[in-house]
């Protein structure tokens, strides 16, 4: 029986070196030409099919397996973000501004070890292993370009499986959960129009500052009071924008923000009761609201089939008191697309290490993440693909 675990630590060194030269190299959405090449030559260099500039910048490779079987593909994400770094690592990022503050890094190393590791058990395989390189995930939408350009499709696939280093949880634990797993996101603009004036004579203006602050306190209402307590849903102001002059009132006040919702029938009341809101207050002060409300990506729901499976394969492979099999986040993914048309399984490695203090949040500028973790993703990962792709 093959024990991916020690073949996975076998490869440590290959993983942890495309790793940190990602770390070292990040590109932002739709920018991935550097990791982009090494992703295609290192799969061209396994013997594999690859297919470039998909989806842009996106890259495919096809493993195929001895005899006829299942479709299974495997994600993983290779975008950056604009951060500027505060890490002193050995691998800092050389791109001033860019940073892999999210772990793409380490999913694009994981992706290629998983190809190298699954290439030397291919005449073991009945099926074929699509390795779909995706670029553009943080809200930019790679995963909708690499569909358009066919990614579903020559050959379609029966499965998919995807994964995150999370470092919300300690090194060691693993969440594979059933069902909704992460958030639909949607953003909302706010544009609150009053009427400006002298900071000295308030009672002669329509204050949309004001207007703005009640609305931010009357939005909270929306999940405390709207929302059943048994569901979830998140309403976020991450932006308000207003004046310059410390004695002049604004005419017009911009806000911006994000909703979070699991069920499409909780989302719908939270945009229902959010235009209310906004609305309301604003015309209780004499304010104007236009609002704007768009669609990020879709809940992320693991089917049960599949998911019970990766769960079997997980049980087998490492200490039950590890796993973890209910743990949800409101964090979005735009995964969550392709699930959409394929069922598939969506899973997190702990990745965070408090006493190396590698423990930042995603998206910190000081994000990084304990690299010994590094083996286990690839070997839940290559070993949950063979469960099916067994002949």
């Amino acid at each position: 029986m093959t024990d991916y675990l020690d073949e996975a630590q076998a490869l440590f060194g290959y993983t942890r070196t495309l790793r940190r030269d990602f770390h070292q190299h990040p590109e932002l959405g739709f920018q991935e030409i550097r990791t982009a090449n090494i992703v295609a030559k290192e799969l061209a260099g396994l013997g594999l099919e690859v297919k470039t500039g998909v989806g842009q910048t996106g890259v495919v490779g096809l493993l195929e397996g001895q005899s006829p079987g299942e479709v299974v593909l495997l994600r993983f994400d290779m975008d950056a973000l604009p951060i500027v770094e505060e890490n002193e690592a050995e691998y800092t990022s050389v791109n001033q501004g860019v940073m892999h503050a999210c772990g793409h890094d380490g999913h694009t190393a994981i992706g290629l070890t998983v190809a190298r590791l699954l290439n030397n058990h291919r005449n073991e395989l009945a099926g074929t292993v699509k390795l779909v390189f995706q670029p553009a995930e943080e809200g930019l939408g790679g995963a909708e370009a690499m569909m358009a350009d066919g990614v579903l499709q020559e050959p379609k696939p029966d499965v998919t499986l995807s994964l995150h280093l999370w470092n919300e949880k300690p090194v060691g634990w693993v969440g594979i959960v059933p069902g909704p797993v992460m958030a639909a996101a949607d953003t909302f603009h706010v544009k609150i129009t009053g009427k400006g004036g002298h900071g000295a004579v308030p009672n002669l203006v329509h204050d949309p500052i004001l207007a703005a602050s009640q609305v931010v306190n009357a939005l909270q209402t929306i999940v405390s009071r709207s929302v059943s307590p048994l569901k979830s849903a998140v309403v976020s102001v991450g932006a308000i924008h207003g004046g310059e002059a410390f004695n002049v009132i604004p005419s017009i006040v911009e806000m911006k923000g994000t909703l979070r919702t699991f069920e499409a029938q909780v989302r719908d009341q939270v945009i229902e009761r959010f235009h209310q809101v906004v609305e309301n207050v604003c015309q209780a002060f004499d304010c104007q609201a236009e609002i704007e409300i768009k669609s990020i990506t879709p809940a992320l729901v693991n089917d049960p089939r599949v998911t019970s499976r990766v769960q079997r394969v997980a049980s087998s492979l490492l200490p039950a008191g590890q796993l973890d099999f209910q743990t949800t986040t409101m964090g979005s993914e735009d995964m969550a697309f392709m699930q959409q048309q394929v069922p598939g399984c969506y899973f997190f490695i702990g990745s965070a290490n408090k006493e190396k203090h590698l423990d930042a949040a995603h998206h910190h500028p000081k994000f990084d993440f304990d690299e010994v973790i590094l083996p286990k993703a690839v070997a839940l990962m290559a070993a949950s693909a063979v469960e099916f792709l067994q002949k």
